[in-house]
């Protein structure tokens, strides 16, 4: 997270993505910050621009249109701007956060109903996020 956009990341992440701010330091802006959207807890730290590079988060879901219907409702731009069927059996869609992270809210085509099995969850090191 970069000092000069917490304040408008916190904004992105609770007013159009729907998280809650569940804790921050006292540091103004703040250089470490929590979110929370039902059982998904992100952690946020400040690094200096030499440390910045962007990530790429994935969100194993539950309905990926659901999800997708709610955020364009909220204005949330999304890249692309659709949900879609993947060539590797999943159906997601994608956005940027305000410092272009990538998060990506998928759903297993090959599984059914979206869950994945103990075996395949154990693989896995993605957060399973009941949308």
């Amino acid at each position: 997270m970069r000092r000069s956009s917490a304040t408008h990341t916190a904004r992105i992440y609770t007013q159009q993505l729907l998280f809650k701010l569940a804790f921050g330091d006292k540091a103004d802006p703040p250089n470490y910050v929590g979110f929370q959207r039902g059982a998904v807890e992100l952690h946020m730290q400040f690094q200096f621009e030499h440390e910045m590079e962007t990530i790429r988060l994935r969100f194993l879901v539950e309905d990926p249109d659901a999800l997708f219907s709610e955020y364009r409702q909220r204005g949330v731009e999304c890249n692309p701007n659709n949900v879609h069927d993947t060539s590797w059996g999943t159906r997601e869609f994608a956005l940027y956060d305000f410092d272009r992270n990538a998060l990506t809210f998928y759903r297993d085509l090959q599984v059914r109903g979206g869950r994945a099995d103990a075996e395949q969850a154990s693989h896995r090191e993605e957060v399973t996020w009941r949308a």
